[in-house]
């Protein structure tokens, strides 16, 4: 997911220090997409001794030997040598940067890893405390089905590590492809210009990684006027630590037309949910942070004689944006920022896009935008937002409603203590209570005098 902006200048990238678990040799020879299992696979960067550190006492898959429970996770960083191999790493990094921002934390919520997540982050905390922590609870897009424990583990899990990685970061989104958090299995997200295999995560993390890249773009230009933390800060006021990623993959900016053309011919926003509940119209938000990349700049707001829309009159590409986020939006704190440079998408970038996706609809020209070739598409504009929004009180709350009948015990709860358990679900529910709008918190009124 490393995809360079390269025309805005982007500040240097941080080392990368990644926590894993042993599995057999990735396969040899072949680079087909169903070949590929492990993130390592294609991994093009040389990664110095020190970035990675093996987590010893599990293996990656199988049917047993798992890091499957959070409280197995969360005891492995008990253990004193093992926070003190992974300080020497953490400050081995530190001390070699000129300008440390802060800290983005990538970690899985379904299995033992959100255990893992959740100690690295307090160790983040306690120790940088005035330096940005934003992180990334990631699930598959398919979760397996027909194993009642193994689902309710999964969702044991899930609710624990947003409730401890919310704690110790400035900002937690929850970054999926997946339908829902929750016991029953949702549809995986859809995209109208990308036919993807959700049960790749080849596929799935090379979407999910595009839109990082997106995401994170306005705390990673050297133009950039605001750090990590001022970025969470703006977000996440109000004790709402959590927020919700969306996305258009590729943004659908016909060749030719304007930016004003393009949002004007749609009535919302044409982006998807990687947050994981029920999607449905979003009319408000607290805040957002929203990026459109690879829009060609000379095209955007092009609209000669009368204009035909308050957006066709703004002046610039931002206005315009930022226009029809106030439209959309009213009320909301809204931050919007235009980069000339596309997301690159070639190999080992998977091609997956449809075949509706033409060059008319990248938008290509010869400096930005999209660009197709016969080897494929070379390049694509995004359309990316971070969001404080009501919504997110379902997500929570939701979790809260599925783990509270459920038996205490089993596997799942390897290593976690009954009163740690009831204290994280205690924060997911006053953290679900930030999210409340007038009329959602008469229902959940409601919904407390029936239980």
């Amino acid at each position: 997911g490393r995809v360079g902006l390269e025309k805005e200048k982007a500040l240097p990238e941080g080392p990368l220090l990644s926590l894993c678990l042993p599995a057999g040799a990735a396969p040899a020879g072949s680079q087909d997409a169903p070949s590929v299992r492990l993130w390592s696979d294609y991994l093009n960067v040389p990664l110095h001794p020190k970035s990675l550190y093996v987590i010893r006492q599990y293996l990656h898959d199988g049917d047993c030997g798992c890091l499957e429970a959070f409280g197995q996770g969360e005891s492995l960083l008990q253990d004193p040598a093992c926070v003190e191999e992974l300080e020497d790493r953490l400050h081995f990094y530190v001390e070699e940067c000129d300008y440390l921002q802060g800290f983005q934390v990538l970690c899985d919520l379904h299995n033992g890893f959100s255990g893992v997540g959740a100690k690295v982050t307090e160790l983040l905390h306690d120790e940088y405390s005035r330096k940005g922590i934003l992180t990334w609870g990631l699930t598959p897009a398919l979760s397996a089905v027909g194993d009642p424990q193994k689902s309710f583990c999964r969702l044991m899990n899930t609710a624990l590590g947003i409730a401890h990685l919310s704690r110790h970061s400035s900002l937690f989104c929850p970054l999926s492809l997946s339908g829902s958090l929750g016991l029953k299995p949702e549809p995986p997200v859809t995209f109208p210009y990308i036919n993807y295999n959700a049960s790749l995560n080849y596929h799935s993390s090379a979407i999910l990684a595009a839109a990082l890249d997106t995401l994170t773009a306005p705390y990673r230009l050297c133009s950039s006027q605001a750090s990590m933390l001022h970025f969470a800060d703006s977000l996440t006021f109000s004790g709402r630590k959590v927020v919700a990623a969306w996305a258009a993959l590729p943004f659908p900016a016909l060749s030719g037309s304007s930016l004003p053309d393009v949002l004007s011919a749609h009535q919302d926003l044409p982006w998807k949910l990687l947050s994981s509940w029920k999607e449905q119209k979003v009319s408000s938000c607290f805040a957002q942070s929203v990026v459109l990349r690879g829009m060609c700049q000379e095209k955007a707001t092009s609209c000669p004689g009368q204009p035909r829309s308050p957006l066709h009159s703004c002046e610039s590409p931002g206005q315009v944006l930022q226009h029809h986020l106030h439209s959309q939006f009213p009320g909301a704190f809204s931050t919007c920022q235009m980069l000339q440079q596309p997301c690159h998408t070639q190999p080992p970038f998977p091609q997956f896009f449809s075949p509706l996706l033409t060059e008319l609809q990248l938008g290509a020209c010869d400096s930005c935008g999209g660009s197709l070739t016969p080897a494929g598409v070379q390049s694509m504009p995004v359309l990316a937002a971070l969001q404080s929004c009501p919504g997110l009180h379902s997500l929570l709350s939701g979790l809260c409603r599925e783990l509270r009948p459920r038996r205490w015990g089993g596997s799942c709860a390897a290593g976690l203590e009954q009163d740690d358990f009831q204290e994280a679900l205690e924060e997911l529910r006053t953290l679900a209570q930030c999210y409340e709008t007038g009329c959602g918190a008469a229902g959940s009124e409601e919904e407390g005098d029936s239980d």
